[in-house]
């Protein structure tokens, strides 16, 4: 007795023409087809997302597999599965009656499963003498079969994307290391550029970066960085070329051993510049240190006008007590540790760390890390080879430029750059260096 297949779903279900593509495609699977049914439930897995199927959905499905007793699956063969809803909910982690239904309408909506409705919507099959299953009503699995090769290209597609976004995102964030790390190298070496146009063109493309997107996308910013990690490549291997730095080993090492390793902004400049390029082992100590310069309160508070912001009330500083009581208000709001701060003034002296901290607050915007940058220049002042001078005179310069560049008060930063200036050669005629007190200190010598 020939039995008429079921193609439509029971009760109010209604017929889609959905329905009828993943029927036809089902009657397409040949028979000799084989299957492993684990193997393309990974497939499906990999191309869930761009499948349809919902994560609830695929539990469902592998409890469905799992109703079916083989391993293989036959393009011949009969591949009905009939398992209750209270078997599906035992086998799906049991999720709620509702959820299995919505879930279920899913593989159908997907065309990974055929609903093969009996004529009152039960789910059973129907034995014949010899025990073989003549009649079945549930799931079909046919879909499985059908369409394992469509299945397994779309994994293979899904996962070469996938590898090819993590590999664009990892060109991103070499690229980004590099141009970032080389600006610094041109900036603290002193290499001729416009480094702040770099800065600020490479902060322009990152801004632009988002957090989720297609890899188009990355792609495109990648090469926008790719283009930019050239030219400023390009200008230090010129620089190198033009300073003739590889003639050879001895220049490269003498060149290595005098960059610094620490992230450093524009604070520095000028003397202690200076003092650290000629640093060299055979220097006597009287001319690597620098010696602690007192630095007037009128010029730390020109060169460093931010600090009164901080005094309550908006009142002046009128003397160091009160510069000391504003800049420990700096401390936390540049995430100084309070352990690097009692290190700096141990260090330096209480005001000359107040006057430092006082300088990394005027410029926060150019310091990437407050609290790091303080803790190296106590590295550096425990050896004798930071002052602050440098950092004030470097504001102060920096304040008459931007002084010009808007047409206001340049005569007023004039002066105080000009007075600064004057107040630092005249202590500097006047100074004289510890190793050359203790040389004169020593009872063999004389003084003249």
């Amino acid at each position: 007795m020939h039995s008429h297949p079921a193609t439509t779903p029971f009760g109010r279900r209604s017929m889609s023409l959905g329905m009828v593509v993943n029927q036809m495609a089902a009657q397409s699977a040949p028979p000799e087809a084989t299957v492993h049914k684990w193997r393309v439930f990974q497939d499906i897995k990999e191309a869930r997302v761009a499948l349809g199927a919902s994560d609830r959905a695929l539990a469902i499905l592998d409890a469905l597999l799992s109703f079916h007793p083989e391993t293989a699956l036959y393009g011949d063969s009969q591949l009905i599965v009939w398992p209750s809803n209270e078997q599906l909910i035992a086998r799906a982690n049991g999720m709620s009656p509702a959820t299995l239904r919505r879930h279920l309408a899913n593989l159908v909506d997907c065309g990974l499963v055929i609903r093969r409705d009996s004529p009152n919507g039960k789910r059973f099959a129907r034995r014949g003498e010899d025990g073989d299953v003549e009649q079945a009503y549930g799931f079909d699995l046919t879909p499985i079969v059908a369409r394992a090769a469509e299945f397994k290209a779309l994994a293979d597609r899904i996962k070469a994307e996938r590898k090819a976004l993590r590999l664009v995102k990892e060109r991103l964030t070499i690229c980004r290391r590099d141009i970032v790390k080389m600006i610094e190298t041109g900036i603290d070496e002193g290499i001729p550029g416009n480094w702040g146009a770099l800065q600020n063109q490479y902060r322009a493309l990152i801004a632009r970066l988002p957090r989720t997107a297609p890899r188009q996308v990355f792609e495109a910013i990648a090469s926008e960085l790719d283009t930019l990690w050239s030219e400023i490549r390009e200008m230090l291997e010129s620089f190198i070329n033009s300073q003739n730095l590889n003639a050879n080993e001895s220049q490269i090492e003498r060149h290595i051993q005098n960059s610094k390793p620490e992230p450093k902004s524009d604070l520095e400049s000028g003397l202690g510049k200076q003092k650290e390029a000629s640093g060299r082992a055979s220097e006597p100590d009287n001319v690597r240190s620098l010696p602690q310069r007192e630095l007037p309160l009128g010029i730390v508070l020109d060169a460093c006008p931010n600090a009164r912001w901080l005094v309550k009330g908006g009142s002046e500083i009128r003397n160091w007590r009160e510069f000391l009581a504003a800049v420990e208000l700096a401390r936390p709001v540049l995430g100084v540790s309070p352990s690097a701060w009692e290190e700096s003034k141990m260090a330096m002296g209480e005001r000359q760390a107040a006057i430092t901290l006082a300088a990394i607050y005027q410029k926060q915007e150019t310091v990437r890390s407050p609290g790091g940058y303080l803790r190296n220049l106590t590295d550096r002042a425990k050896e004798g080879k930071f002052s602050a001078w440098p950092m004030i005179m470097a504001l102060l310069r920096a304040k008459l430029e931007d002084a010009k560049s808007v047409g206001r008060d340049v005569n007023v930063v004039e002066g105080q750059l000009n007075t600064a200036q004057s107040i630092a050669r005249t202590q500097q005629r006047l100074e004289v260096s510890e190793s050359l007190r203790v040389s004169l200190a020593k009872p063999g010598s004389k003084q003249k």
